[in-house]
């Protein structure tokens, strides 16, 4: 197996199991929670920030654990990526969260797949996750340079804490979105709220890599 081929099995493998996480946390939170939200969402943002650290830890040397397609352009857009591996990485990123959600909700006896009722939708949540997804990016690209160990944890630290403090539980990532659309459990996005986050998503992200350029001169290309 080719190095690169193995980058993109590794994405699609990381990003599996970081929808495994999300997906199957936000069930077992919502069952053990007895109708307390704030509890399953706790339960829900710890497990996801744990998660994603461990799972970056793990992937970071082989592919640079994106797992988001944002996270690719934008690495692309800094040279950090040829642009010849930008669609096998989303190909792999989006079939691996599909993947991932079907895991979950067989580890908890949901249908595999199940489009989503849950409505999220609104001018505030559309602006929570720009915000989400700006602060993402900046997370990611500004600790980058001090190597994958402390991207790990501060990714996983941001991703936690903003569950909290937006109102959209910070989905920040396109692969992630359409995928829970696929879930009628409690991380799930109503399908027709998808496109609205997808646009606030990618308008977040611009706006990070325009601002960490700014940040950094000596990174300008």
């Amino acid at each position: 197996m080719s190095t690169g081929v193995r980058a993109v099995v590794a994405e699609a493998l990381g990003t599996a199991l970081l929808l495994a996480v999300v997906v199957g946390s936000g069930i077992m939170g919502e069952r053990f929670a007895g109708g307390n939200v704030a509890i399953a969402l706790l339960a829900n943002s710890l497990a996801t920030g744990f998660g994603l650290a461990a799972l970056i830890l793990v992937f970071a040397p082989i592919s640079g654990a994106h797992f988001n397609p944002l996270v690719t352009i934008v690495a692309a857009s800094r040279r950090e990526l040829p642009w010849r591996a930008v669609a096998p990485y989303l190909l792999a990123q989006f079939a691996g969260a599909l993947l991932g959600v079907a895991a979950a909700d067989a580890m908890f006896g949901e249908p595999l797949f199940a489009l989503a009722t849950k409505v999220r939708t609104g001018p505030a949540q559309w602006w929570s996750e720009a915000v989400a997804t700006f602060g993402l990016i900046l997370v990611i690209v500004r600790c980058a340079s001090e190597g994958f160990r402390i991207v790990a944890p501060a990714v996983g630290a941001y991703i936690a804490a903003a569950y909290w403090f937006t109102a959209s539980t910070s989905f920040a990532n396109p692969a992630v979105t359409i995928a829970r659309a696929t879930t009628d459990t409690f991380t799930g996005i109503r399908p027709g709220d998808v496109a609205a986050f997808l646009f606030a998503q990618g308008v977040g992200a611009c706006a990070a890599a325009i601002t960490v350029r700014w940040l950094d001169p000596a990174r300008r290309e």
